[in-house]
This record gives C-alpha cells, structure tokens and sequence, in this order.
C-alpha cells in the first residue's frame, strides 16, 4: 500500500529545466517516491510555486532562455510564500564561481550533470528531511508566540480589573463620586496626549508612559480605604484636626501599592507611576501642597496631570459637602490656579482640550 493510500501525502518536487529529455529523466527517477511537478521555464516555475500546495523541493536548472536559474530562484526568495522552499541547482556549470553564486542568492545545494541519480535521490532525501525540521520549528515558534501573545493579553486584562477592582474599594465608600475614576483616567490621557509634543514633556509622554499613566490613574485615591467614614463623609467642614488625618490618604495609598510591588519581588512600570501618583497629586506647583511641599519641576509629570484631572473632576462633581459646579464655572475656578496649584503648561493644554474634558464627564 502506497503512502497516499495511507493517507499520508508525499512531497513535492517541482522540476524546472527547459529540456525535454532532462524533465523525462527526472520525473521517471523521482515519480513513485514523490509527487512531481514540471515547468519548462521560469515564469511557469513561479506560477506553480505559487500555487498552493506550495513545492517542497525545486530542483532547478540554471541555463534556460528568458529568465535564467539565478533569476528564478531570486525571485523565489523575494516572494513571502516561497522564499522557505529550498532549491537545489541541477545544471552543467560546474565552476567555483557558478556554485558560489547560486548558493549566495539562497540555493541550498548545487549538483552538476550530468547528473548521478544515486546522488540526486540522497540529496533530496537529505534536503526534505531538514525542511520537514525547520518547518517543524517554525510551527512550534509560531505557535509559542500565539501562545504568548494570549497570555500576555490574559494577563493585561487581569492587570486592568484588578487596578479598578481596587481603585473601586476607595470610590465604593463614597456614594457621590460616581465614575470618578473612570472619568480621571481619560481626563489624564487627554492632558498626557495633549502635551505629549510639547518640548517640557515629549521626552517624557511616550505612548508607553501614556498607556501606563492610563493604568495607573484610578489607583490615586486608594489610600482612603484607610480614612475613617467620619471624616471621609463628613457632609460639613473638616477640623484642622480631620483634615490633617485626610492628608494621610496620599501616604497611606503609597504604602499600599508598594507594599504590593515589594511581594511582588520586582519594579512595574505602572506601579511605580502608580505611587507617584497617589503621593504626589496633592502637591502644588507653589509649594503649598502635600505631603512634602514639593514645588514645581521637582512634582513628578504623572502627579501634575493627575492633580488637575483630580480637580476638575471633584468641581463638576456633587460631594456629600457640596452640590456639582458647571463646567464653565469650574473652569473659571481654575485659571487663576495657573503657577500657584498647577503647572503653567498642564493647565494651558488643560484650557485647549477642556471640550475633551467637559465630552469625557458627560460621556462618564
């Protein structure tokens, strides 16, 4: 019983050669092992590499009219669907020089006629034998970065709910915020966007960097899980006394999260940005801010998008203390927090997208 009785296909050879005698030579040597296909020429060989079941083999003739053996296998290298088929020269030319070229421009092996059919049958044997290897290989790398890449994305999405999972537990104690960290994670991107060809940042505001800042803004209010519901949602004015356990909030979230990238026994972007973050977005750009007076440059760029986005959010928004401000008046309210509260050039692209940021709340 023969292999495709069995069911097992054979391979293929495709045989170029533009002499009749040498085509009948080599399909009555290789016909019964394999599966043999014949062009006269190089455009009909391309053609039938082309098509689909791609050869496994091409033995090719160098010396033909029109388009030579060289030109041949090129083009069969330049081409995504053959470029892995190897092709062993079968022609007369046996100078250094000749052999040389061939297997420069891709050839994998170089026979000289006349031929040896013991030679031949070996050579293909041994050549199909390290195709079937490398196709093999190829598969399985393919199939391992299939594999990776949807672990990875696995992993992301498990990434993601977790983030909001926690950032929830803060926002889930106060009724009135609603989608607040939802709506500051698109109001931080918008800035991070915006600003991210501006000379101060662009250095800074790469797509990754923009992409982690997304990530890790709804973690910058998690350290009020440790704040007592009695100051937490206090529906009148905090004593100096309440308002310094408030302040905690920024050290208590920074703790948290590192406290989480130190079990987990290796540096994440996004945390460390995360940490930032929650630290920092209370610091003024004047230096009046929380919890170290930090000034200016010295507040790391995350914090500064973050303070703003913070901000805007908790004006358009109703709190157990106070009713939701329009967006017009909220912005009024801001302006002149320009170099005092917040970065000059964060609130003047603050002030050129605010239509982005008024779209976000009501979408939000």
């Amino acid at each position: 019983m023969n292999d495709d009785a069995m069911g097992v296909a054979k391979p293929t050879i495709l045989v170029v050669d533009d002499t009749p005698d040498n085509l009948s030579l080599m399909m009555e040597l290789l016909d019964g092992d394999y599966r043999v296909k014949l062009a006269n020429g190089g455009e009909r060989a391309l053609k039938l590499a082309e098509m689909a079941p791609h050869p496994d083999l091409i033995l090719l003739d160098v010396m033909m009219p029109g388009m030579d053996g060289y030109e041949v296998c090129q083009r069969l290298k330049a081409m995504p669907q053959t470029r892995d088929i190897p092709v062993v020269f079968l022609t007369a030319k046996s100078d250094v020089e000749d052999e040389t070229k061939g297997l420069e421009i891709g050839a994998v092996d170089y026979i000289t006629k006349p031929i040896s059919p013991p030679i031949v049958l070996a050579r293909v044997k041994i050549h199909l034998a390290l195709k079937a290897h490398a196709d093999f290989l190829r598969d399985k790398s393919d199939f391992l970065e299939a594999e990776v890449s949807k672990r990875t994305r696995e992993v992301v999405a498990i990434q993601d709910v977790t983030i909001l999972a926690m950032a929830s537990l803060a926002e889930m104690r106060d009724s009135d915020t609603g989608n607040h960290i939802r709506r500051t994670q698109h109001y931080v991107r918008a800035l991070a966007s915006k600003l991210s060809t501006h000379p101060r940042f662009r250095n800074y505001l790469t797509p990754p960097v923009i992409s982690s800042l997304y990530k890790s803004a709804p973690l910058h209010d998690i350290g009020k899980v440790g704040i007592p519901d009695s100051i937490l949602l206090k529906p009148g004015k905090l004593t100096a006394d309440e308002f310094d356990i408030m302040k905690t909030h920024t050290t208590l979230g920074h703790e948290a999260i590192a406290h989480a990238e130190k079990e987990m026994g290796a540096d994440v972007e996004f945390l460390t940005m995360a940490k930032e973050i929650t630290y920092s977005h209370h610091e003024h750009w004047d230096g009046s801010g929380y919890p170290e007076g930090l000034r200016g440059d010295a507040i790391p760029i995350s914090a500064r998008l973050m303070a703003l986005a913070d901000v805007y959010d908790a004006l358009i928004s109703r709190r157990v203390y106070k009713e939701p401000m329009a967006h017009a008046e909220a912005v009024q309210l801001i302006v002149p927090l320009r170099g005092r509260q917040f970065d000059p050039d964060v609130l003047d692209a603050f002030l050129e997208i605010q239509d982005q940021f008024y779209a976000i709340a009501r979408s939000y």
